[in-house]
């Protein structure tokens, strides 16, 4: 796992723990709920301007997200949890444009590259206090508190809300991360609490259609100075991944495709723009996040293994149960019109005629047609009382954007 290619004290990543989302998850609740803690935060790390770059912010959302009873046979709906995602990230990127923080991945000093992620709890349910934590994968992405515990650290702030619910997941998340990690007083941070109102009693998860999981999923785009767009799109297309049990002969896919470098050359500022190389990198890097578990955490800095092949970067995550392929494409299609084995294609709303598109030549080719998610696009629905420089923040996160900065600031 390595969300930040430092190896000790200040350049270490932080951690916001959150509590289950308020009922209804409305745009406007998600807010009340989350801004204040968020801003926090962030407003904290930008001012230390940690390392050439910058800081990393772990925010991991804990909520009852998985059903089942058996640990491998576990589900969520999909819908709902790239909704909330996706709402996660809004919030996120008006909070950075408010403050002009750069979000996107090693963008030098003062940015925070903030990544969600979701840790399946139930606030309802005992913690085992005298079991010592252990990792214990399930087959998805999502992972529960114990394992969350044992496999995400050491951090640099442990940053936590006022509110009731927090200090008690604090109280439980501290029982389960003891020894792992020495913490001083000064790392567990507390900020401002938001405001967790909830009009009707929470659904229980499995109360939402469940997803299917699927064994090989895929997606495509530029992934150009990855900002917090594409961090939604690769976490949630990595919540669709069916994750085989340790020692399979056969992992699960996750197939990146990744805009060559040739096809980019007319972009604005294409002088700026990162290599094949480097994006598939920081991929895999913003993936190690989301994907891997190791008892040993980041310590040591991991840069996770990529195996070169055939103009591929390859990397494995679980012990080998995770295969991620980032490939080059050099058209609208990639791998999707050469690759018969294919289960799912996640596509955004942006992008959703290019989704149709491969549909329709894979039944050209005869071959069955890829089952199609939708990812929410980042916008400021909701968030009503913020300046227009905010509601307007799209402008600024594009990759086009963050070239132009990048030349502005040279010139």
């Amino acid at each position: 796992m390595s969300p930040t290619n430092a190896t000790v004290g200040d350049d270490l990543p932080s951690l916001l723990l959150l509590p289950p989302p308020p009922h209804p998850a409305t745009r406007i609740a998600l807010d009340a709920a989350y801004e204040p803690p968020l801003e926090a935060a962030i407003s904290k790390l930008k001012d230390e301007k940690n390392g050439k770059d910058g800081s990393v912010l772990i925010v991991a959302l804990a909520s009852p997200i998985l059903t089942g009873y058996s640990p491998r046979q576990k589900s969520l709906s999909w819908s709902r949890s790239q909704s909330i995602l996706a709402d996660l990230y809004s919030i996120i990127s008006v909070i950075c444009a408010q403050l002009s923080v750069a979000t996107d991945i090693h963008a030098g000093p003062g940015s925070v590259d903030v990544r969600v992620i979701f840790v399946d709890h139930d606030p309802s349910k005992r913690a085992v206090a005298d079991s010592k934590p252990a990792i214990e994968p399930n087959n998805t992405a999502i992972i529960d508190l114990a394992t969350f515990a044992s496999a995400y650290h050491p951090w640099k702030y442990i940053f936590h809300p006022s509110t009731e619910s927090t200090y008690q997941l604090l109280s439980t998340y501290l029982k389960l991360f003891e020894g792992i990690q020495t913490l001083k007083q000064t790392q567990i941070v507390v900020v401002e609490g938001g405001l967790a109102i909830s009009i009707e009693p929470a659904a229980p998860p499995q109360s939402s259609p469940q997803t299917t999981l699927h064994p090989i999923v895929c997606l495509g785009g530029t992934f150009d100075h990855l900002h917090p767009g594409h961090k939604l799109l690769l976490t949630a297309a990595a919540l669709l991944l069916k994750i085989p049990e340790k020692g399979t002969s056969q992992p699960c896919q996750f197939i990146i495709g990744i805009t060559g470098d040739e096809l980019l050359k007319r972009k604005k500022y294409a002088e700026y723009v990162q290599s094949w190389d480097e994006r598939a990198t920081n991929i895999i890097e913003f993936l190690s996040s989301v994907l891997e578990l190791s008892k040993s955490g980041w310590k040591g800095g991991q840069v996770p293994q990529i195996t070169k092949s055939n103009g591929e970067f390859i990397t494995q995550f679980r012990d080998g149960t995770i295969e991620v392929h980032c490939v080059v494409i050099q058209d609208a299609f990639g791998p999707t019109i050469t690759t018969e084995n294919m289960d799912a294609l996640v596509v955004s709303g942006e992008t959703r005629s290019g989704g149709n598109a491969v549909n329709d030549k894979r039944k050209e080719l005869g071959w069955r047609e890829l089952e199609t998610f939708e990812v929410d696009v980042l916008d400021a629905e909701g968030i009503v009382h913020k300046s227009a420089e905010a509601r307007d923040f799209a402008q600024k996160l594009s990759s086009t954007a963050i070239r132009k900065q990048i030349a502005e600031s040279r010139t």
